[in-house]
């Protein structure tokens, strides 16, 4: 999978992974860290940072003994365009929509007469 954008949407299918972004949203944390809330083992959130950070969402440094897991944001901005693009198309066949029903003869409901029942 070479896209990046389904690389990153693939890393965001799973409600772990999208924790985990959601707590590096608030700020850098160890492996340990990010473990902890977790009912499974370090490896297993280590396995979910490695998907992360090879869709570009996350990045190791190493800070002395330390060794942060950073958010890196500007991958967002990836989703955003996309996401925006067909927003905004949604947004205009709806805007069609509306004039097209605007322009509609008013064919509200007619009172049956005297020889045509309803």
């Amino acid at each position: 999978m070479a896209d990046p954008l389904s690389r990153v949407f693939s890393a965001l299918a799973d409600p772990t992974r999208r924790d985990i972004v959601a707590r590096l949203a608030v700020g850098d944390a160890t492996v340990n860290e990010l473990a902890a809330p977790y009912d499974v083992t370090v490896q297993a959130v280590s396995k979910h940072l490695k998907v992360l950070e090879e869709a570009g969402l996350v990045s190791r440094s190493r800070e002395a003994q330390r060794r942060p897991v950073h958010l890196e944001a500007e991958v967002f901005d990836l989703m955003t365009k996309w996401i925006e693009r067909y927003r905004r198309q949604a947004e205009e066949r709806y805007r069609r929509l509306d004039d097209v029903l605007r322009d509609m003869p008013d064919a509200g409901p007619t009172a049956p007469t005297e020889g045509n029942p309803p």
